[in-house]
């Protein structure tokens, strides 16, 4: 596995980034997570400096966070984004004793019937490659920062770190199958954190949190789908306000 410590001491809080991310697009919320505990960030398979090549499955990335939080001694805190939200819910149901709590972003149970030929076309339709980390944040605007973390530059400019056929392949098994089993099995507190322009499925997130068995939603005003990056101080009160209970701090 390939992990970034982000510093701190005490419980493992492990982080848990989105499709097309990795762990160092959550360096700004480490900072101030490191008074909380020990931070560190999980490069996803297929993503950042992660193992490359399948299987491209939820229960493989379940199994890859397992690893990691106990080679730390866990339990943990798991906080996730997107993707890495449905990976924190999922651990947290597979494997209980690895996990105190969850932090989830942003991410539904049931994408079913999504099809990433919608997300294909748009992928393709990226000026790759970029000619300078600028281009990157001007090209994505309001989330140019986060993607500038998700690049990397070669002898042409820059290019995606995660090669997208693995990554059609990844979100391909969301528009297949649901997940309500999963948050059904979460027994930890649980915090779900939806944007208001949400990209997941209206009501959901909700119902995770209200199905899981310690569960609560906010709904964060004018937050995109990175609510960490596009409201941050709103994200930051309420991971802050949740860990405090969690923890007894």
């Amino acid at each position: 596995m390939s992990v970034v410590d982000f510093g701190g001491e005490g419980r493992p809080i492990v982080l848990l980034h989105g499709l097309m991310g990795r762990a160092r697009t959550w360096w700004r919320v480490a900072q101030w997570l490191r008074r909380y505990g020990h931070v560190v960030g999980l490069d996803a398979r297929g993503h950042g400096r992660g193992p490359r090549g399948g299987p491209w499955t939820t229960e493989q990335f379940v199994a890859d966070a397992a690893e990691v939080v106990r080679s730390l001694g866990g339990p943990a805190v798991v906080i996730g984004h997107s993707m890495g939200g449905l990976h924190a819910w999922a651990l947290a149901a597979a494997e209980p004793e690895l996990v105190h709590a969850v932090v989830v972003e942003d991410m539904a149970p049931d994408q079913r019937g999504k099809t990433v030929e919608t997300w294909r076309g748009y992928f393709e339709s990226w000026p790759v490659p970029f000619q300078s980390l600028a281009h990157v944040r001007d090209f994505f605007g309001e989330t140019g920062e986060y993607f500038t973390e998700c690049v990397e530059e070669r002898a042409d400019g820059y290019h995606l770190i995660a090669e997208l056929d693995d990554l059609y392949e990844i979100a391909a098994e969301w528009g297949r199958r649901e997940y309500w089993s999963l948050v059904d099995g979460v027994k930890c507190p649980m915090l779900v954190v939806e944007a208001e322009h949400t990209l997941m499925p209206a009501g959901q997130q909700a119902e995770t949190a209200r199905r899981a068995q310690q569960g609560r939603h906010l709904v964060v005003p004018g937050a995109g789908h990175v609510v960490h990056d596009s409201q941050p101080e709103i994200y930051r009160g309420a991971v802050e306000a949740f860990l405090s209970e969690v923890l007894g701090r």
